[in-house]
């Protein structure tokens, strides 16, 4: 089971399943049920009959799935009992009972002759360490379809991740409709991008499976596919020394104001800051944005503003901060706007600096809880997906201390990583995939998995101390047994 629950007390015998297996629901959870049955489905050729409980009629080796807010446990929490006379997923809320559902069909186990399945007789405790459990997928460098989209949050959600942070725009294209600016996703910028009903359909099915959509327009830097709808919004880019050195090792051309940008260079874009037309066009982005975003938070970006003096750097942030909070809505930035003074409180950080801090980037993970906020922990030598998982990997890339391999995915604790952060300072961990060299839902399985896994146990279960089961040796193997599930559903490279 990944990740791994609070507590398992496993006992003698097992639950045989066989066809026409029944799965009796809440009258509030018929969607976890058909998942819960979907699932099993996927897992076992099994099918299931859906059923509203019943108390007055038991059903033996039934699946029961209830809800109970007086049960005393957290919002995503649940217990699972498995006996001879059937199993039951009792929980707080609809989002308990889902998880308790794909804890249950990672339970599952194959008879010895092949044919049959069963689930061991057993006692599950479980509830998440972190509030904030998360994936990103940059759509932006390539371009993922809405049914690409909803696959990741299925592979997401089945190891209860719970936020999908789309990082919609960079210099390579701007992938969401914006009605007041619409040549942003015009041919000349964006050759592919995601209509607002295409957007609302990705934020639907997240929610069907208890995931929260982070949107992501990357600003003031990453900004040249604005410059290519809109070239009054940007400045010119900047060509410094480090860059042609950058663009001379990757083997690619520098970039050129007014053309499209197809390389892996950073630092060089930046609207003009101060610009009324500049301002309006923030103003209007987010509020599109926050209407047709459910979730509490929008990532306003921040990162890499080489090409912006710190000064217009700050004074924007500050700004486009301001402007999220007057929608209604918590702004997420990476970690460099911790530099920034006037942020609005409770502004939320990204770390995205390595598990042993350099450059003085725990300082600013630290400023934004001292400002009030909270911090996304996603040290990139250990949940940058689109590091290479060995040396031989053609996909992927290696500017974080070389390749990321599974066993070092793992072995990080999040409080050891920035001195002075407290178990409550820290919002919870995403892992995050940059597809420079992703280019199908096929290179995102590749990369993604089985390294997910990891970050999901490190977001949802106990530190290490608290469990002989959270080690390293304990992770492969369990890895290692879910591997015939992920292909079952469909999920490349795990084999």
């Amino acid at each position: 089971m990944i990740p791994y629950p609070a507590r398992v007390e496993p006992s003698d015998g097992a639950l045989s399943l066989a066809g026409g297996l029944v799965i009796l629901a809440d009258p509030g959870a018929p969607h976890e049920a058909r998942e819960l049955a979907r699932a099993i489905t996927v897992r076992t050729g099994l099918t299931s009959t859906v059923q509203t409980i019943d108390a007055s009629a038991p059903r033996p080796g039934a699946i029961r799935l209830r809800l109970d807010p007086n049960v005393g446990l957290t919002a995503e929490a649940y217990t699972l009992r498995t006996d001879a006379s059937g199993a039951e997923i009792v929980a707080a809320t609809t989002a308990g009972l889902f998880y308790g559902a794909q804890t249950l069909v990672q339970a599952i186990e194959a008879g010895t002759d092949g044919g049959t399945w069963h689930l061991p007789h057993l006692t599950i405790e479980d509830t998440p360490r972190f509030a904030y459990r998360g994936m990103m997928l940059d759509v932006a460098r390539h371009f993922f379809s809405v049914e690409d989209v909803c696959a990741v949050i299925d592979r997401a959600a089945s190891l209860k991740l719970n936020h999908l942070h789309l990082h919609l725009s960079d210099d390579q294209g701007w992938r969401l409709q914006i009605n007041a600016w619409p040549r942003l996703t015009g041919p000349e910028a964006s050759a592919n991008f995601y209509s607002k009903p295409d957007y609302r359909r990705i934020v639907e099915h997240a929610a069907d499976r208890h995931m929260t959509v982070v949107p992501e327009i990357d600003m003031p830097g990453h900004t040249h596919a604005v410059g290519i709808a809109y070239p009054e919004l940007v400045e010119a880019p900047v060509i410094t020394e480090a860059l042609r050195a950058q663009v001379a090792e990757l083997g690619q051309a520098l970039p050129e104001a007014g053309v499209p940008f197809t390389g892996w260079a950073v630092g060089f874009s930046s609207l003009r800051i101060g610009d009324e037309t500049v301002d309006r066009f923030v103003h209007d982005v987010v509020r599109e944005l926050a209407e047709v975003t459910s979730g509490p938070y929008l990532h306003i970006g921040g990162d890499e503003a080489l090409g912006t003096a710190p000064a217009d750097f700050a004074a924007f942030v500050s700004r486009a901060a301001q402007i999220v909070r007057s929608v209604g809505k918590i702004p997420i930035t990476w970690q460099e706007a911790g530099a920034v003074a006037e942020l609005p409180a409770g502004t939320v950080g990204q770390y995205w600096g390595f598990v042993a801090p350099q450059d003085g980037h725990d300082d600013l993970a630290r400023a934004f809880v001292r400002n009030g906020g909270r911090v996304i922990l996603s040290p990139a030598d250990a949940v940058y997906l689109d590091m290479k998982p060995d040396a031989e990997s053609t996909l992927g890339l290696t500017w974080a201390n070389g390749p990321t391999s599974l066993r070092r995915a793992y072995e990080w604790e999040p409080l050891a990583v920035v001195e002075g952060l407290t178990e409550h300072d820290i919002l919870g961990v995403e892992a995050a995939l940059w597809t420079e060299t992703v280019e199908t839902l096929a290179d995102i399985d590749a990369l993604v998995f089985p390294r997910i896994a990891a970050a999901a146990e490190i977001a949802w279960s106990n530190p290490p101390a608290m469990s002989a089961a959270r080690t390293w040796e304990s992770f492969r193997e369990r890895v290692d047994a879910l591997a015939p599930l992920w292909l079952a559903a469909g999920i490349g490279g795990v084999g």
